[in-house]
């Protein structure tokens, strides 16, 4: 659950390089899979270091992941960049009761139920609908990884709850990862939804999440029953943003990885842009959006 010693930092979203960040980009209209991700095309001071002797064109992406090792090489001591690639899950059985009874219902009691009765939405699990989505990703991942030449992520990181295990499983496996960038996903604990009340957001044991993917690493520290979440008392944005923190401290100060990966929740994925500067950009089920950040150790 990340380490109460470790250093702290502050967030900043560097704006400038995906049309996500522009104040301009409509998030009710944008398609991040029709835009190359949302990177723009603009130069680099680093383009120069390219070296096309085979006379073939860097591709936008290429040209980034340089500049992008290049600002962390010539960063001063304790300032690291990242790109974090933020996934929502995909559809799950408590987004489709949601939509059923309305949101006021369900915020005011559907919500603290385990289900209705036809079905149940208690850690929810994904819908066939949600699984198409993370399909719709993997196949996303597959094209950008290919022509666009994207930097694979070095690290994945999961939250606990099951529709994200899903998520992150029906989205980056069987793609063509480089080697030495293999899918190794780690369970986090900081990355779940806004805790308390909803029993969607209620995480299942230890074993459970273990059982169901025994190759995936569950980070140090991690109980064996939900500690976190209560039944009277539903997390606020202000208290969201402080785990948020020690999450992004806990990878800022335990991971040097330029591109990293998180599947989370629209709460999470929006207390991670409140925390570090970047704009509100609210994201459909199974959608990405890539997050660009500097990080600086405070003194």
């Amino acid at each position: 659950m990340g380490s109460a010693s470790a250093a702290a930092y502050d967030y900043q979203s560097v704006t400038g390089f995906f049309q996500q960040d522009d104040p301009n980009t409509d998030p009710e209209s944008y398609d991040y899979s029709k835009n190359n991700f949302g990177l723009i095309d603009r130069s680099y001071e680093t383009d120069d270091q390219l070296g096309n002797e085979s006379g073939n064109q860097s591709t936008q992406w290429q040209r980034f992941e340089t500049y992008l090792c290049h600002l962390n090489a010539e960063a001063s001591p304790g300032t690291h960049y990242k790109l974090i690639v933020a996934g929502r899950h995909g559809q799950g059985f408590h987004n489709v009761a949601e939509d059923f009874y309305g949101t006021k219902a369900w915020d005011d009691y559907w919500a603290a139920l385990d289900g209705n009765g036809t079905i149940t939405w208690s850690d929810a699990h994904l819908t066939d609908l949600g699984k198409e989505q993370a399909l719709e990703a993997n196949a996303f991942w597959g094209q950008q990884l290919g022509w666009a030449g994207m930097p694979a992520p070095n690290s994945y990181y999961v939250s606990p709850l099951y529709r994200c295990l899903q998520t992150a499983n029906f989205t980056f496996s069987g793609l063509k990862l480089p080697d030495d960038k293999p899918f190794l996903p780690t369970v986090k604990e900081m990355l779940r939804e806004v805790m308390g009340v909803h029993t969607c957001d209620r995480r299942s044991t230890r074993r459970y999440i273990h059982d169901a993917f025994p190759d995936w690493s569950i980070e140090p520290g991690f109980a064996e029953g939900d500690e976190l979440w209560r039944a009277d008392h539903r997390e606020t944005w202000d208290e969201h943003d402080v785990r948020t923190k020690v999450l992004l401290d806990d990878v800022f100060n335990s991971d040097d990885s330029t591109v990293v990966s998180f599947t989370a929740h629209s709460g999470a994925i929006a207390s991670l842009l409140r925390v570090t500067g970047h704009r509100t950009f609210k994201l459909p089920t199974g959608s990405l959006i890539p997050v660009f950040v500097k990080g600086v150790k405070r003194s």
